[in-house]
C-alpha cells in the first residue's frame, strides 16, 4: 500500500486541467467516494497493525494534496477566465418544473381572504413570547394545564419565555397598542408539547380573528361565523353552535359545520353525527379588555380561532398530519391545481 501511495502522490502533483470539466473528472478520480484515495482508505483496516501509523499519515497527506491541488486548478481556471460565471452548473436541466404552494398556506390564504371581504386586516407577531401575553393577559388562571411544561414549551426551562401555544397572543399585542375599532385576522404557527401522531403535532397552524367595537354582539359573532362556513365549504353548508369554555371569551362556544362528506347524513368521517367541529370561537371576556387598556364598559367584542391543518383536512381529505411537514414532492404535487 505504501508504493500505491507514493504513486499517487507523484500522480497528484502532476495533475493538470484545461476545463471545468476535466477538473470535475480529476476530483471524482481522486476524492469521490469511490475514487482513488477512497479506495485507498477502505484498505486500511488490511493494514498490519506495525505499518498503521506510517500508512495512516501518508494516507492524510494524500487527501490533503489531491484537494489543495483540485482547489488550485479551480483556482486557476476561474482566474484565466475559463469558467462562464453565467452558467450554474447544479442547476436541473430544463425545463424547470413550476413548484406550488403548500396545502397549509393554500388553505390560510383562502381563510384570511374571506375575513379581509368582512374588513378584517392581517397582524402578526413574535413566535417567541413571555407568560403575560399568552397566559396571563388572556386571564389563564395561575394553575390552568397549559402552564404545565407537559403542555407548553418554555425556552431553557424559563416559566416566563414559552414558543406561543396560540396566536391570541398577538391580539394581546394589538389591544395593548391600539384603541378600538379593531378588526384583525392573525394567522401563524404555534408550538404545544403533544406527541407526535397521524392526529397531532407539536407545531401546526392557527388562524384567529378578534374584532373590538361599541355593541358588537353575538348575533355579530353567528354572521361572521355563517358567512365563513359557507364561503368555506359551499353554499348548502349549516353551521350549529355548541356552549364550551375558554378562559377569554365568555360566553363561548364550539361550532360545528353540517359533514361535507355526506351532506349531514352521517358517515364515518362525521362519526355518523353529521357534524364536524372546525373552530372555536365567543365574546371577549370583560377581564380581558381591562387587561389591555380597553374600556370593558364601553367596548365589546368577538374572537374566533381555526387551526389550519383541520381545516385542510376537511377541504382534502388528508389522513396523516404528519404528511404536511415532511416535503414529500409527491405530496405536494397533488395540490397543483388547487392554488
Amino acid at each position: 500500500m505504501i508504493e500505491k501511495i507514493n504513486t499517487l502522490l507523484a500522480e497528484v502533483e502532476n495533475i493538470k486541467a484545461g476545463n471545468v470539466e476535466e477538473l470535475e473528472a480529476l476530483r471524482i478520480k481522486y476524492l469521490s467516494k469511490k475514487g482513488e484515495v477512497s479506495m485507498l482508505m477502505n484498505d486500511f483496516r488490511n493494514v498490519p497493525a506495525e505499518q498503521k501509523r506510517e500508512v495512516g499519515m501518508m494516507l492524510n497527506q494524500l487527501k490533503e494534496k489531491a484537494q489543495a491541488r483540485i482547489n488550485d486548478l479551480k483556482e486557476a481556471l476561474e482566474n484565466s477566465g475559463s469558467v462562464d460565471d453565467s452558467i450554474d452548473l447544479t442547476r436541473t436541466a430544463y425545463p424547470v418544473p413550476f413548484g406550488t404552494r403548500h396545502p397549509l398556506s393554500i388553505v390560510k390564504n383562502e381563510i384570511c381572504d374571506i375575513l379581509k371581504r368582512l374588513g378584517f386586516s392581517i397582524a402578526e407577531g413574535p413566535e417567541i413570547e413571555d407568560d403575560w401575553h399568552v397566559f396571563s393577559a388572556l386571564n389563564f388562571a395561575d394553575d390552568h394545564p397549559a402552564r404545565d411544561m407537559q403542555d407548553t414549551f418554555f425556552i431553557a426551562r424559563n416559566p416566563e419565555t414559552v414558543l406561543r401555544t396560540h396566536t391570541s397572543s398577538v391580539q394581546i399585542r394589538v389591544m395593548e397598542k391600539q384603541q378600538p375599532p379593531i378588526r384583525i385576522i392573525c394567522p401563524g404557527r404555534v408550538y404545544r408539547n403533544e406527541a407526535i401522531s397521524y392526529r397531532a403535532h407539536c407545531f401546526f397552524h392557527q388562524v384567529e380573528a378578534l374584532y373590538i367595537d361599541k355593541d358588537v354582539s353575538f348575533a355579530d359573532l353567528k354572521q361572521a361565523l355563517l358567512f365563513l362556513a359557507k364561503e368555506l365549504f359551499g353554499p348548502e353548508t349549516k353551521i350549529r353552535l355548541r356552549p364550551s369554555y375558554f378562559p377569554f371569551t365568555e360566553p363561548s362556544a364550539e361550532m360545528d359545520i353540517s359533514c361535507n362528506i355526506c351532506g349531514g347524513k352521517g358517515c364515518p368521517f362525521c362519526k355518523h353525527t353529521g357534524w364536524v367541529e372546525i373552530l372555536g370561537c365567543g365574546m371577549v371576556d370583560p377581564n380581558v379588555l381591562d387587561n389591555c387598556g380597553i374600556d370593558s364598559k364601553v367596548y365589546s367584542g368577538y374572537a374566533l380561532g381555526m387551526g389550519v391543518e383541520r381545516i385542510t383536512n376537511l377541504k382534502y381529505r388528508v389522513k396523516d398530519l404528519r404528511m404536511f411537514s415532511e416535503n414529500d414532492t409527491r405530496f405536494l404535487e397533488q395540490f397543483e391545481n388547487a392554488q
